[in-house]
């Protein structure tokens, strides 16, 4: 031992992977650059005539193209994770979220006037941004439509500006229940339904559904006598992340899953088993190497039929955790926005998500207290746009 005690001096110090270190701030705001980037695109192919899976390809193409050009350095010889940390989905109609279809599966063409819901993420280093939204296809990107039925612009507009007040609510010394009761209020004033079964989550380094969440609506005592749960009050704090997590429908919001082929899965890292069948043997072992902690598509792997094949024993000895695509009842109309926030010290900063398509209008008004918020959101949002501008405008000069 040396006479100062410095027999640990060698020994590295422990990490900081929250917003208090500036480079995990930075690789949260790339990935969500690049989410808003695949949002953008993908909303341009939704238009008559598309593919679900042909879209669900292309937003992921993005993704990784994107991810190519950035922090392609090695640290101490090791290269820095990069990748898809919630595979791209394209819910449509009733179909609320998480339907992401195999090559190999024929489904029916987007039609004029469908309701889709894009929901994807992406992650730098294990820091993940995601985010969704919801647009109905036109002819071709060149001629949106110009006003939708009243019901879709009502559960939109409510479920957009839920997300956005929600969003400004979840920051450092409020809690969970705070943000609940301000999505019910949203949902009320517009008359529709939360659907209870999405939450929002806080997100960590390689965790995309943390320990705190945020419930859309509290549990009735039906709902408890179902099975629900209600969630543990918690508070937020400073240089956390959340994903702002928004479904809300004009039905009754009680969904469940589709009959439709479960393709979205997620290792359940607390469990291990000997598996019988090869098959099994070459999913867990592809995922245990490519998707180890976040959520992947069987659209991902490179035998399709073997991944078909060897997803079932592993679902049931608990090793992967299954996302079925969740439906609403025939006939709902219903909408999905979800944004990434950051909790600076400077304050809570939404860095993805799309402005609310135009067409999206209602006769319905949001009560005092939430245009209040709405308008000074608005406001920020106005100052931060002119005051880009006015600096791309001077970097152009030069």
């Amino acid at each position: 031992m040396s006479d100062d005690g410095s027999e640990y001096s060698n020994e590295l110090e422990e990490e900081i992977t929250d917003l208090s270190n500036s480079d995990v701030c930075t690789k949260y705001q790339e990935a969500s650059k690049i989410i808003n980037l695949a949002l953008t695109g993908i909303v341009g192919q939704c238009v008559a005539g598309a593919k679900i899976v042909d879209i669900c390809q292309f937003g992921t193409t993005i993704l990784e193209t994107s991810l190519k050009g950035l922090y392609n350095k090695k640290v101490d010889g090791v290269a820095i994770e990069k990748g898809v940390a919630f595979p791209v989905c394209i819910s449509v109609n009733e179909i609320v979220c998480n339907h992401s279809p195999l090559a190999s599966e024929e489904l029916e063409e987007l039609k004029v006037g469908d309701v889709v819901k894009i929901d994807l993420g992406c992650h730098i280093d294990g820091y993940i941004s995601v985010g969704a939204h919801t647009v109905v296809v036109s002819e071709s990107v060149d001629s949106p439509p110009e006003s939708v039925d009243g019901e879709l612009g009502n559960v939109a507009v409510a479920a957009y500006n839920a997300m956005m007040v929600a969003a400004d609510a979840i920051k450092a010394g409020a809690k969970n229940t705070d943000v609940t009761k301000i999505v019910e209020k949203v949902a009320k004033n517009y008359g529709v339904e939360t659907v209870a079964t999405v939450r929002m989550h806080q997100m960590k380094r390689y965790v995309i559904d943390g320990v705190k969440e945020v419930a859309l609506k509290e549990p009735t005592p039906e709902d408890l006598e179902e099975g629900e749960e209600e969630l543990p009050e918690c508070t937020f704090d400073q240089a956390e992340v959340y994903a702002v997590d928004i479904a809300m429908t004009t039905g009754d919001g009680k969904v469940r899953p589709a009959d439709l082929r479960t393709t979205v899965y997620k290792r359940n890292v607390e469990v291990n088993y000997q598996l019988k069948m090869k098959a099994s043997r070459y999913v867990i072992s592809e995922v245990d190497k490519k998707f180890p902690t976040l959520p992947f598509t069987l659209r991902h792997f490179d035998d399709e039929r073997q991944a078909r094949m060897g997803i079932t024993e592993c679902v049931n000895h608990g090793l992967l955790i299954p996302y079925p695509s969740l439906i609403e009842k025939q006939g709902a109309q219903v909408a999905h926005f979800k944004c990434t926030v950051l909790l600076l010290p400077s304050g809570t900063t939404k860095v993805t998500g799309l402005p609310l398509p135009a067409y999206f209008k209602t006769d319905k008004q949001p009560d005092e207290e939430t245009a209040a918020v709405l308008a000074a959101i608005a406001e920020k949002e106005a100052k931060k746009a002119k005051k880009k501008a006015a600096k791309k405008k001077k970097k152009s000069k030069k």
